[in-house]
């Protein structure tokens, strides 16, 4: 019986790093639908973990065994090997990810552990150069990635009011001069007795607001709370 380890695939670096910035561009177009509905893993937890399953990919598609037995000649991949190893870090990521208050934290670290892992097979398998390629993605991700690409999340505002022809023309103006969209409103109201203004009728609306690039939450919250009629502004997600 006679063992050759025979290449699959002759695949030149530049080939390597254009599937993995391939791989990268559809991590960023699905986390960023991802993160734009608020959901708890979004844009860099997608990226990092499509480049980590690229990694593995490339990897696998590299080398085979050829097993020349009795004139037979099988090839045998061994990537499943590497397949126990992306599993088996899942548990490890999975003691990273916490809820707390109805969100969830540490995605992100999760995927970054997978990737680590990814990178300790490339460089296991002696791919130096990719594996670097690799860890030097994965920071400026970490790094750099929410600060060049913004994506302002759907949320919920509740804004509690009295004085409901005043106010409600200020804030519809305020949304249509900072080009603020609502995708949808939730109101309550109630009549309560307050020891300065006595009887008064209190109005709660509830928006689900789309907020373009140069406006943030925390700009919306600041302007509406400085208008007197207005007794409280904070973001929800009930």
């Amino acid at each position: 019986m006679e063992l050759n380890f025979i290449q699959a695939n002759e695949l030149t670096y530049a080939e390597m790093f254009i599937r993995i910035g391939i791989s990268i561009l559809i991590g960023c177009v699905v986390g960023v639908e991802r993160e734009y509905k608020n959901r708890p893993a979004g844009l860099r937890t997608h990226v990092l973990v499509c480049l980590g399953a690229c990694m593995i990919a490339v990897i696998e598609s590299l080398f085979t065994l050829n097993l020349d037995s009795v004139g037979d000649n099988v090839s045998y991949n061994f990537g499943r090997l590497c397949a126990q190893v992306i599993s088996g870090i899942g548990f490890l990521g999975a003691g990273t990810i916490f809820t707390s208050h109805k969100k969830i934290a540490g995605l992100t670290t999760a995927a970054s552990l997978w990737n680590t892992a990814c990178l300790g097979i490339a460089t296991g398998y002696g791919y130096y150069w990719l594996s670097l390629f690799g860890c030097l993605v994965v920071l400026l991700v970490l790094l750099l990635l929410q600060k060049v690409i913004r994506v302002n999340t759907v949320k919920r505002v509740e804004i509690r009011f009295i004085k409901r022809t005043e106010t409600l023309p200020f804030i519809n103006d305020y949304f249509e001069e900072m080009g603020i969209k609502v995708l949808d409103m939730d109101y309550h109201f109630e009549n309560v007795t307050n020891l300065t203004r006595g009887e008064v009728n209190t109005y709660t609306n509830i928006y689900t607001l789309h907020l373009p690039r140069k406006v943030s939450y925390t700009e919306v919250i600041n302007h509406l709370s400085s208008f007197l009629n207005i007794l409280s502004v904070r973001t929800t997600t009930t």
